[in-house]
């Protein structure tokens, strides 16, 4: 459904250092760098679809939106749980631990938090432990 997803960032340095932590914690990997510009990753696998971290194009502060949210998908639940931990240790703000959360389904097992731009993101699991 997704092609690709792009997160603005102010300060790249510490974004790009957030998301790589972040991503190396799910296992995915790096595809693309135009170091202090532009980055993005993608499925250890390859295809699609690709996450990318960017100063806006037209030169503006990147701000985040209200009631925007992007959900990662995890392997498992540690996975949750190693990718949650990579978040905080990197500048991230805790918006909910990991956890079950069966009022969305019996095996939905997510954690929230904020890049260090204020950027809300999910990491969760559906599958049975």
């Amino acid at each position: 459904m997704l092609s690709h997803v792009t997160i603005g960032a102010n300060d790249f340095e510490r974004s790009f250092r957030f998301y790589s932590t972040l991503f190396e914690a799910l296992g995915h990997r790096q595809r693309f760098l135009d170091p202090g510009k532009l980055a993005g990753w993608q499925h250890q696998d390859g295809g699609r679809p690709f996450l990318f971290l960017t100063t806006p194009f037209d030169g503006q502060p990147a701000s985040v939106g209200n009631g925007q949210m992007i959900a990662l998908l995890a392997d498992d639940r540690a996975t949750v749980d190693r990718a949650h931990a990579a978040a905080l240790a990197n500048g991230g703000n805790c918006e909910g631990p990991p956890g079950l959360r069966p009022h969305y389904h019996p095996n939905y097992y997510g954690a929230y938090f904020r890049d260090p731009e204020g950027n809300k993101l999910c990491i969760c699991c559906h599958g049975a432990e």
